[in-house]
């Protein structure tokens, strides 16, 4: 029994059919289906039940599938266990930031396979928050202040941002100079949200107005170019507007509150190396060398403002 045909049923029955299984997996759906037909013929029972949908688990299908994933994570456990310091391998799906992902992590994760190629990485760029264990992900990198979750988090490194608007919004409607003053301007947001700003030691928190929302920094940072209101947005961001004069820092004397950018997995004992090692390269990258990386499997103090 071939662990490979093992890892693909485990995919399929995950992700509910052959397509999603053999995106996820990066083969072709004909090199899935003969995986599944092979094991079908090795057990002797049907394992899935096709549909016009997708895949459904038979009831053997039901019980082999705990197995069969419990034996592929032990084979890989015993792999790192007897070879700890050898080449990576195998696969592993990351959950990447749109906002941020493409200009700060895609060469860190591109070196990371540089340096194992023997590593199959898929990564999925999206602002949205995805279900790391129901869509199969081994981890997420996410970024901003995180809210109360039952996943495990480690920080890799302070993320900073700030309060920008355009020189044109500035000329018509003026800056706010102080955050009780955040409230009676446009913002442009990504709900709903709650922004935060240092007052010496204090956190004061205010909740801007506005119109215009996105789920996307990179949209904000437009929409405030374009004039539509103030924006809180992380600086990564927005760096290229104020070089170029598009954006302008707007009450500087009260900054936001340093956020993080975190590795994000499922619960569990101990993480995969592969894991260990993207987070130690994410810290070699990008940590802020003056304070460690924060780690724990509590999840981190929750906030209302959240930057994906």
């Amino acid at each position: 029994m071939d662990i490979e045909d093992l890892r693909t049923f485990v995919e399929v029955a995950d992700a509910g059919g052959v397509s999603p299984a053999a995106r996820r997996l990066g083969v072709s759906k004909s090199i899935v289906s003969r995986r599944l037909v092979k094991l079908e013929a090795a057990l002797g029972v049907q394992l899935l039940a096709r549909t016009t949908r997708g895949a459904a688990l038979t009831e053997a299908g039901a019980v082999f599938r705990d197995h069969a994933a419990r034996v592929c994570a032990e084979i890989d456990e015993a792999r790192e266990t007897i070879v700890p310091d050898g080449e990576l391998c195998g696969r592993l799906r990351v959950a990447a930031p749109l906002s941020l992902g493409p200009t700060l992590f895609a060469n860190i994760l591109a070196e990371m396979a540089r340096r194992h190629p023997q590593l199959h990485i898929h990564t999925s760029y999206s602002d949205r928050f995805v279900d790391l264990i129901a869509e199969g992900f081994d981890c997420a990198i996410r970024v901003g202040y995180l809210p109360d979750s039952n996943l495990v988090a480690r920080r890799v490194a302070p993320l900073y941002g700030k309060l920008v608007a355009s020189p044109d919004y500035i000329a018509a409607h003026g800056a706010p100079e102080t955050p009780d003053q955040v409230e009676a301007h446009q913002a442009v947001t990504q709900g709903t949200e709650t922004w935060q700003f240092m007052d010496g030691e204090r956190i004061v928190s205010v909740r801007p107005q506005g119109r215009f929302k996105a789920d996307n920094g990179a949209a904000l940072a437009a929409a405030a170019a374009a004039g539509l209101g103030i924006a809180w947005v992380p600086d990564p961001v927005t760096d290229p507007y104020v070089a170029d004069g598009r954006l302008v820092a707007v009450m500087t004397r009260y900054p936001p509150p340093p956020a993080g950018v975190y590795v994000i997995r499922p619960p569990g004992a101990h993480p995969a190396r592969k894991l260990r090692v993207l987070t130690e390269l994410l810290i070699e990258c990008l940590g802020d060398p003056s304070r460690p990386a924060e780690t724990g499997s509590r999840p981190a103090k929750a906030a209302a403002r959240r930057v994906r």
